[in-house]
C-alpha cells in the first residue's frame, strides 16, 4: 500500500495553513531556516539546476534596508515578521551544472551565452523552488506570508548589486497570529481548473 501523509500533516501543509500578515513575537531560529532549506533543496528542478537563492532578512538593520522597497500595504506585516526571505534566482546557475548534473558534462553549454534560456530556466525553476520552500517551512511548523508588493529593482540594488542574482518574491516567516486571520478566500473547483484528456 502506498504511504501517504496523515490528515494532520496535510492540514498543516495545505488545508489549514494560511497566508499570514500578523505575527507573534516568537523568534525563528536559524536551525529551522536551514532545515526548511534542506528539505526544499531535495525537490526537483530541470537538470537539477537549483537556481534559487535565499537571503533571510532577520536583523533590525537588514529589515531597514528592505523597508524602502516595500509597498505601503506591506510595510507593517514585513517589519513585524521575525524573518523575511528574499526568494531569488541565480542567473549563473549553469556554472554549477558540472557538479549538480554530472550525468551530462555538456549541460553548461545549454545555457552559457544564451540569456533567454538562462532567464526562463532560472525564473521557472527558482519559482518552483520558492514554492517547495513554503511547503517545507509549513511542514516544520512555520507560518508563511508570501507576497509581491515590493520593488524588485530596489531589492536587487540593495541586496544583489552585482546583477547576478535577481529577486522573485518575498516570504515573511514566523509564527502567525491566528486570531487576526480573515476567512479563507474561495478556490476553484477541480472541474473549473482541470481537465483529464
Amino acid at each position: 500500500m502506498d504511504q501517504i501523509l496523515s490528515d494532520a500533516a496535510l492540514d498543516r501543509i495545505f488545508r489549514e495553513s494560511r497566508t499570514h500578515r500578523h505575527w507573534t513575537d516568537k523568534p525563528v531560529s536559524d536551525v529551522v531556516l536551514e532545515a526548511a532549506y534542506d528539505l526544499a533543496k531535495m525537490a526537483p528542478t530541470s537538470a537539477n539546476c537549483s537556481p534559487m537563492r535565499i537571503v533571510f532578512v532577520k536583523s533590525p538593520d537588514a529589515k531597514e534596508r528592505l523597508r524602502p522597497a516595500l509597498s505601503e500595504d506591506n510595510v507593517r506585516q514585513t517589519m513585524s515578521a521575525p524573518v523575511t526571505a528574499i526568494i531569488a534566482r541565480d542567473l549563473e546557475f549553469y556554472e554549477l551544472l558540472p557538479r549538480l548534473y554530472p550525468e551530462d558534462p555538456a549541460a553548461r553549454s545549454w545555457f552559457a551565452g544564451k540569456p533567454k534560456a538562462i532567464e526562463s530556466t532560472a525564473f521557472r525553476n527558482g519559482s518552483l523552488q520558492g514554492a517547495y520552500f513554503i511547503i517545507a517551512a509549513r511542514a516544520l511548523g512555520l507560518d508563511c506570508g508570501p507576497m509581491s508588493g515590493f520593488s524588485n529593482t530596489k531589492v536587487d540594488a540593495e541586496f544583489f548589486p552585482d546583477g547576478r542574482i535577481k529577486s522573485n518574491f518575498l516570504c515573511n516567516l514566523g509564527y502567525g497570529d491566528r486570531s487576526a486571520l480573515q476567512p479563507r478566500s474561495p478556490r476553484l473547483a477541480f472541474d473549473e481548473a482541470c481537465s483529464v484528456l
